[in-house]
This record gives C-alpha cells, sequence and structure tokens, in this order.
C-alpha cells in the first residue's frame, strides 16, 4: 500500500475519531493531556489499521485488536515500542474507541472489547542487606526506654518473621508462644499461621515484656495487645511506621526501608540461605507459591554462585 494510499484510508475513519474525541471532552469532561494522549494512540492505531488495508471500522477484528497491542509493545507497527503502562493507555483508548462506535449504531459489534490492556508490572521492594537490616535494628531511638524496647521488639518482629505491619500490630500477648519460640499471626481474611521466632527477636520481645510493657500498660485501663502505645492502647499502624522511619533515618537508610521492604528481606535472604520457596511461602502466608516468587527473586550473583558450584560443567577445567 502506498503512502497516498495508506492516508486516504486513515482518512475514512478520522471523522469517526474526531467525533469519539469530542465526546470524551464535552461529555466526559477529560483534560487537554488526557486528549492529546488519547489522540496519538488513535493516530497510531488507524495508521496500523491502514497499512492492514482496513478502511472501515466495522472491519476491525478482535485478532487485529490484539495484533495492534503486541505490536505497539515492540515497535513493529513503526513507532517506538511502548511500555506496558503507555500501552495500557494505548487499549484503553482503542476500547472506547469501539465501545463509542457500538453505542452510536455505527458499528454492529465491538472487536476490542475483549481485548485486556497488559498489566502493569509488579515493582518489587528491593531487599536490603543483612548488614543494613542490622544497622536498622541498632538505630532504635532510646533502646532501654519502654518506648525504645518495644521498638526494638517491634523491628525485630517485622524482620524475623516476615511479618506484614498490620500482622505485628495486631499482635496479642498470647499470640507469642515464648517457650517453644513461635507466633501465631493473623493475616489477610483472618487467616492464621504459626510462624518461628528467631533468638534475636524472641530475646528483644523478652526485654520488651519485662522491662518495657508493663510501664506502657500501667498508662492504660488493661490491654491485652502486645505492642502499646504512651497511652497504654494499642500501637496503631502509622505508630508503628513512624517507628521503623526513624530508626531507617538514624541508621542511614531513609527512603529505602518500608514494612514491605523488611518482609522481602527476610523471603531473600531466606532463599539466599538455602531455604524452599514452598517453605517461605508457609512462612508469608501465601496462598499461591507465585506469589511468593514475586517476593524471592534471588539476585543473579547468587544464582550463578549456586550454579558454578553445582553443575558438573559449569567450571573450566
Amino acid at each position: 500500500m502506498t503512502v497516498s494510499s495508506t492516508a486516504g484510508v486513515v482518512r475514512e475513519v478520522d471523522g469517526e475519531v474526531a467525533g469519539y474525541l469530542d465526546h470524551l471532552a464535552v461529555e466526559r469532561g477529560l483534560s487537554a493531556n488526557t486528549l492529546a494522549a488519547y489522540r496519538r494512540d488513535l493516530r497510531r492505531y488507524l495508521a496500523f489499521l491502514a497499512a492492514r488495508g482496513v478502511s472501515s471500522a466495522g472491519a476491525v477484528t478482535e485478532a487485529l485488536v490484539a495484533e495492534f497491542l503486541a505490536s505497539i509493545r515492540t515497535g513493529e507497527d513503526g513507532g517506538a515500542p511502548l511500555s506496558a503502562t503507555s500501552a495500557a493507555r494505548t487499549v484503553v483508548a482503542v476500547r472506547g474507541f469501539h465501545r463509542f462506535l457500538v453505542l452510536e449504531g455505527r458499528t454492529p459489534h465491538d472487536p476490542a472489547g475483549q481485548v485486556q490492556p497488559p498489566a502493569a508490572p509488579k515493582r518489587l521492594p528491593k531487599a536490603i542487606s543483612v548488614a543494613d537490616v542490622e544497622r536498622l535494628l541498632v538505630a532504635t531511638k532510646a533502646p532501654e526506654t519502654p518506648a525504645g524496647l518495644r521498638d526494638r521488639a517491634l523491628l525485630e518482629l517485622l524482620y524475623g518473621c516476615g511479618a506484614r505491619i498490620s500482622e505485628a500490630v495486631g499482635l496479642a500477648v498470647d499470640d507469642l508462644d515464648r517457650t517453644d519460640g513461635l507466633v501465631r499471626l493473623h493475616g489477610k481474611g483472618d487467616k492464621q499461621r504459626i510462624v518461628p521466632v528467631g533468638s534475636f527477636a524472641l530475646a528483644a520481645v523478652e526485654a520488651y515484656l519485662v522491662r518495657g510493657r508493663p510501664a506502657l500498660a500501667a498508662r492504660g485501663s488493661g490491654s491485652a495487645w502486645l505492642f502499646l502505645n504512651a497511652r497504654g492502647g494499642p500501637l496503631s499502624r502509622q505508630s508503628a511506621w513512624a517507628v521503623l522511619a526513624g530508626a531507617a533515618d538514624r541508621a542511614d537508610l531513609a527512603g529505602r526501608v518500608s514494612p514491605h521492604t523488611l518482609r522481602h528481606s527476610f523471603a531473600t535472604h531466606l532463599l539466599e540461605g538455602g531455604a524452599d520457596v514452598r517453605v517461605v511461602q508457609e512462612l508469608l502466608g501465601h496462598a499461591s507459591v507465585t506469589t511468593t516468587q514475586l517476593y524471592t527473586k534471588v539476585s543473579a550473583d547468587a544464582l550463578r554462585e549456586v550454579y558454578v558450584t553445582a553443575h558438573p560443567r559449569a567450571l573450566h577445567a
């Protein structure tokens, strides 16, 4: 197809695109920036259709829409490859365009209705090193005060058990089995799991229970929660976040550590130490091992080390 004929094909549906954009501006009130982005997306879509000899929106098939989505990710349509986020916006524009034509009675079917935009990649927090974890744990403020003892116990449990912050602040004293070194965590959907408590975390919790919690509890009216605030009530999720942020700042780790970072580091360090992924799945409380694998991506160096030491043909003779 020549350039002139391609332009002619595009012009046949260009009016429908203009009508759709007018609808978005007037009826939906989209911003000028969003409209400009949709205009660019649909211009690329029309060029793709024209290059395949499609002269009307009614002739578009679901396979063509799917092919367009694949081509904009790779750049095979002649444009720059798009990220998953930009491609998702483009497909939203295309789906909206075809839905508009059906509602307006201009086409009999919607070829894009079942085509899903690509899922944006899940961005995992980076695990911090064991040395950074140790710096964080010793950076609690005024460690021998009741609040300092509490903060150290909280951080030790977050990392030592891979607990979510909501699970940690939701602990009751009776959830902790100090004799056997176990803790009962209440996860999402009120699902419970039993997780071992390491010796460092257990010692920190023991110190808090003996020398810190009684003083905090005396300020309140009695509470079964493990972690208490300055008034003797349950420590809130926001306050626990503040504890972690303060320790991270004092350890020169500000901006690099969140409760989820500690959870990810817990899983990563277990895997790098040789733990089976299904064991880590149980410890994290994931229903699917697929979810666990998102948290437990072993570093390339660790994989290379295992490969070199384990594979019979990995080393040079």
